[in-house]
């Protein structure tokens, strides 16, 4: 009986033993697993320096001047002279209006004239006779000052037909349509044969784009920035603006720069913001009225806090980095950048500071919020 009590007691013992080696074997590989070993990831220390910015803003193109071509009198159309696209100058006859009805209107005006010449001819004559009788006392001043009147009359009739004949004439020029400026045709509504008259549609427009204008908004905010809050006006900011750019639907850079001429003054009500309007120079006439772009606004920053993208990630539409402390273990800081970057970098305004060295690779895989960090 005693030594089956030893026997089970040895085996308690051992079986105590192999629990606490177990449990303590455990501990050590629970520990390895949170393990605490550094990882080897790249880092970036937080530096000052200058980047290149611009803010883009759609843009509509318009020739410097967009003149709607209407006809002064009514008519059906003889002739197009002028096709799509055509670049014409001021002066140049683009439709002829018929002219037959014009031409006897004119032919008709002129015979008219010519009548009351001859009637004022006579008057004349009448008047100076009667004035040579009265001078002999002849005839009374009565008949006299009628002949006079006579005179008169005739002669106001002839200044109503040689205005009725200019009349006449003028509408018969009108029949030559012609370019209000130089520039570009542009579509052409009315073909031969067609009615015009003033109040109809425009015949075609012409747009002047040897310079053009490129229209984009700016909101209020944006136009206290750009006068500092008022400390400049709206015209020296406008002055201090640097040349722009403009980038052509298809994603490319025009040529030329431009600069901003006008800021308007009143905001519109329903989208709270200013036109503006940038001149562009388009002496080969590659810019059109109608074309869209945007506007491309460059902006220098100087001793700018730098830090590569990849450094970055977000959460909510905040944006976080992990610092690198003293402690070597990664700490998951919210920072502020400037919504213009460069694609590469970005501008931060708070949350770090010189120096401040950052995570730039394994963001949420191998580097977490207190992951230890290989120095």
């Amino acid at each position: 009986m005693t030594q089956i009590l030893k026997k089970t007691a040895g085996a308690v013992v051992l079986l105590s033993a192999s629990l606490l080696l177990g449990g303590c074997g455990g501990k050590q590989e629970t520990a390895a697993q949170q393990g605490v070993a550094p990882v080897n990831v790249e880092t970036y220390t937080v530096q000052q320096g200058s980047i290149n910015l611009s803010d883009s803003y759609p843009a509509t193109i318009k020739g410097k001047t967009d003149v709607e071509v209407r006809p002064q009198i009514s008519g059906f159309i003889t002739r197009v002279l002028v096709d799509e696209g055509q670049r014409v100058r001021r002066g140049q006859t683009l439709f002829t209006i018929d002219q037959v009805q014009l031409q006897a209107a004119v032919q008709q005006a002129t015979a008219t004239v010519a009548a009351a010449r001859s009637q004022v001819a006579t008057a004349q004559l009448t008047a100076d006779n009667q004035r040579q009788l009265l001078e002999k006392n002849i005839i009374s001043s009565y008949q006299y000052e009628t002949a006079a009147l006579q005179l008169q009359a005739a002669q106001a009739q002839l200044s109503q037909a040689e205005a009725a004949l200019t009349s006449a004439r003028k509408n018969l020029s009108y029949a030559n349509v012609t370019a209000p400026s130089d520039g570009v045709v542009g579509s052409i509504t009315q073909r031969e044969g067609a009615l015009a008259s003033p109040s109809g549609p425009a015949l075609t427009t012409i747009s002047d784009n040897s310079q053009v204008y490129a229209y984009f908004s700016l909101n209020e905010k944006q136009v206290i920035e750009m006068t500092h809050g008022g400390a400049l006006s709206l015209d020296a900011a406008i002055r201090n603006m640097p040349p722009v750019q403009l980038r052509l639907s298809d994603g490319s850079i025009y040529a030329k720069t431009g600069r901003v001429s006008t800021v308007a003054g009143l905001l519109d009500q329903s989208t709270g913001s200013a036109s503006v309007r940038a001149l562009f120079a388009n002496e080969n006439g590659m810019l059109r009225s109608g074309s869209t772009g945007e506007i491309v606004i460059p902006a220098i920053t100087q001793d700018a806090l730098l830090i590569p993208q990849k450094a970055t990630y977000e959460i909510q539409d905040v944006k976080y980095v992990y610092v690198v402390g003293d402690s070597a273990k990664a700490v998951a800081t919210p920072i502020k950048v400037l919504a213009q970057n460069d694609g590469v970098s970005y501008v931060v305004t708070d949350g770090l500071k010189v120096g401040d060295v950052i995570v730039t690779e394994g963001l949420g895989t191998i580097v977490r919020d207190g992951t230890l960090i290989a120095k």
